[in-house]
């Protein structure tokens, strides 16, 4: 069996935190931004609505009034992270909605301001794979040479009629397409996928662990379909029409997952949780050190790692 590729990993897979003291030698967190982005699966551009399983109020910051400057986001979010934590550096962390659907100068002004602040060392682009044409890849190019940089792609599944269903507003050939363009650049590629999309079988998921292997990502989030109020998916879960992964079978899944995907992967997430006041399911999810612990020890119940099946084909 092939163990995870980092010298600090600690866990059966390859974890974030081990991933950036690996590089920077120090604790590097990621701060989360809200620059006050909208996405085109909202504003008609694509489609109205969003993601079928996407709460459309954006951050917590976004909705208590006018979004502060990015500078002074990562200020608050520095201080926050070295009195708990003891953070040394930082990663501007784009997150809410698509963070390259705005014209390229505004672009650069926003990665520009969040990297003239003092620490920090990179960006983080939460992005939809249909949001990424060749000037904005050669803007984040730009910036790949002098800072850490990772582009995040939503996917979430591998089959195109799971996306329909969702209304994700683009096929899975579009993120394919997207990751290639994207790599060869200096850029770290994350993919986000979901588990237990309504009716999706665990050989589905699987298809969507391989495919992601077989792509030049560097990285991967993964976690359990949320029912959240306000949501399609929330009001279908309200409404008996579909049901929630259980948490042990949402830990064999993620550790079924986590054998296909090359030792070399960085995982990112491997479970979430949504905001409390609209949260509806599943409720073992909201206790996130509690499922880590049972993927911890249901790789060491295997005896199995990261990668362990990585060159096994269907």
């Amino acid at each position: 069996m092939t163990k995870p590729a980092s010298r600090r990993a600690r866990k059966r897979y390859f974890d974030f935190k081990s991933f950036l003291v690996d590089r920077f030698g120090c604790r590097v967190y990621k701060l989360q931004i809200d620059a006050g982005f909208t996405c085109p699966n909202r504003d008609g551009t694509i489609a109205v609505g969003g993601c079928a399983y996407c709460d459309g109020r954006g951050s917590s910051l976004r909705q208590k009034g006018p979004l502060p400057a990015v500078a002074q986001q990562i200020a608050d979010g520095k201080a926050l992270y070295r009195n708990l934590r003891g953070a040394a550096k930082f990663i501007a962390y784009f997150q809410t909605f698509t963070n390259t659907y705005a014209p390229v100068e505004s672009l650069r002004a926003l990665y520009d301001e969040a990297l003239a602040q003092p620490d920090v060392v990179g960006l983080s682009i939460g992005t939809r794979p249909d949001c990424v044409d060749e000037d904005v890849l050669r803007l984040l190019e730009g910036y790949a040479g002098r800072s850490h940089v990772w582009v995040e792609y939503g996917l979430q599944s591998i089959h195109d009629g799971t996306l329909g269903r969702m209304n994700r507003g683009h096929d899975s050939a579009c993120f394919a397409d997207a990751v290639r363009r994207t790599a060869g650049r200096g850029l770290f590629i994350c993919a986000h996928i979901i588990l237990g999309l309504p009716g999706e079988t665990r050989a589905d998921m699987m298809k969507t662990a391989r495919a992601v292997a077989a792509l030049p990502v560097d990285g991967v989030k993964v976690h359990s379909l949320l029912a959240l109020r306000g949501t399609e998916v929330g009001r279908l879960f309200e409404e008996g029409k579909i049901s929630l992964m259980g948490q042990e079978d949402y830990v064999s899944t993620v550790c079924d997952v986590l054998e296909l995907l090359p030792p070399s992967v960085v995982i990112q997430r491997i479970t979430a949780e949504g905001y409390r006041d609209i949260y509806l399911g599943p409720g073992w999810a909201q206790s996130k050190l509690k499922v880590l612990n049972a993927i911890d020890r249901e790789l060491e119940k295997r005896d199995t790692w990261q990668g362990a099946k990585y060159m096994e084909r269907d």
